[in-house]
């Protein structure tokens, strides 16, 4: 591993990026990232299960499972993705190289897992499906995670979900689990929005970055597909429908692992246009030497403006009643009624496209 650290340092990035020396997570982890961790923490059981899993998850039969029947990447092997990775450990000045492996499945998909060290693992199908550029972003991606130290809670999820639900001896019993399965999920999905961001520090190329968030979600047909467009659903499904609607989609995500993709393209499109991106690409950041000197309730305070700001700005149903509930609406009753099928059944009809808050979202 150390040899691997040293090339990373060496080698100069394919094209002219920006590297981040020292850069700490916390200068791309999304607020609601940090949030959701702290509130998976405090969840009653969780201490007891992440303790009692660390012991038994398998972490040497892991690796050699994909030793076995993977691919490992190196220079010998799948040499475009080692040069990619050695340059993401670069930018993001990552302490040591993970060890990344290419496993055989037609379905699009990566992942960082790992209890002492970070594993990345990518399958055919992505590898198939993205171009280099885009590759590079999902590269980054994942060494994001790794940096994050993500791929811990990111074991222990893919151990509960696939594993441990069924196992009868588990102290807590299957209710309980299924709690911190949906708790670990729910950071899950913020985590990615993270690691987006880093995918877009490495790769320093928004529309690479925007096509593969649309090509993991249509496929290999770019020369049928837009941008602008795709952003531009992002924006009809935030604003679409009523509440109805809004607690439908809220149903739609709560099984899932990661977000809609739709929704991550116009949160990093966000991010990218926002201050914060602009003083990362100046070099003004966090850095890791400072982690132990990090506010706990600046943390929080980020947060908590993070989620003030996503309701006000936000054009969602649910999120306009909630603005209503905080000013004192005088007929709250009545819009439920109205919404959920009160007089005759009949429900509000959805604000026209344009009606208030933010523009569409384009490149």
């Amino acid at each position: 591993m150390s040899d691997s650290h040293t090339d990373s340092h060496e080698r100069a990035p394919g094209r002219d990026r920006r590297r981040f020396p020292d850069i700490s997570s916390r200068a791309y982890e999304h607020p609601a990232d940090r949030s959701a961790l702290v509130a998976l923490r405090k969840l009653s059981g969780f201490d007891t299960v992440f303790k009692a899993l660390s012991g038994l998850l398998p972490e040497r039969s892991l690796r050699l499972l994909f030793l076995s029947e993977s691919v490992r990447v190196s220079e010998q092997q799948f040499a475009h993705l080692h040069a990619m990775l050695l340059d993401a450990c670069s930018i993001l000045d990552m302490p040591r190289v993970p060890a990344m492996y290419v496993t055989q499945d037609p379905q699009p998909g990566a992942m960082c897992i790992g209890l002492d060290e970070p594993i990345i693992v990518v399958t055919t199908g992505l590898v198939e499906l993205l171009d280099e550029e885009e590759m590079r972003a999902v590269v980054g991606h994942e060494v994001g995670h790794a940096l994050s130290g993500h791929a811990v809670y990111r074991t222990i999820l893919l151990f509960l979900t696939n594993m441990a639900v069924k196992v009868a001896w588990i102290p807590l019993g299957n209710i309980a689990v299924m709690g911190i399965v949906t708790a670990l999920r729910e950071w899950f999905r913020k985590s990615e929005l993270s690691a987006d961001r880093a995918g877009l520090l490495v790769g320093q190329d928004l529309r690479a970055s925007l096509r593969g968030l649309m090509k993991i979600a249509g496929g290999n047909h770019l020369h049928e597909m837009n941008v602008d467009a795709f952003l531009a659903q992002a924006e009809e499904y935030e604003r679409g429908g009523d509440l109805r609607d809004s607690v439908l989609k809220i149903m739609n995500v709560l099984p899932r692992s990661h977000p809609f993709t739709t929704v991550r393209a116009a949160e990093l499109k966000k991010w990218a246009e926002s201050r914060d991106h602009q003083r990362i690409m100046d070099g003004h950041y966090p850095r890791r030497a400072e982690d132990k000197d990090a506010s706990v309730s600046d943390s929080f305070r980020q947060s908590a403006n993070h989620y003030a700001d996503a309701v006000r700005s936000s054009k969602d149903p649910l999120m306009g009643l909630v603005r209503d509930l905080a000013g004192g609406a005088s007929d709250l009753g009545g819009k439920l009624r109205e919404t959920f099928g009160g007089r005759g059944g009949a429900a509000t009809p959805p604000k026209a496209p344009g009606d208030g808050g933010r523009d569409t979202p384009g490149s």
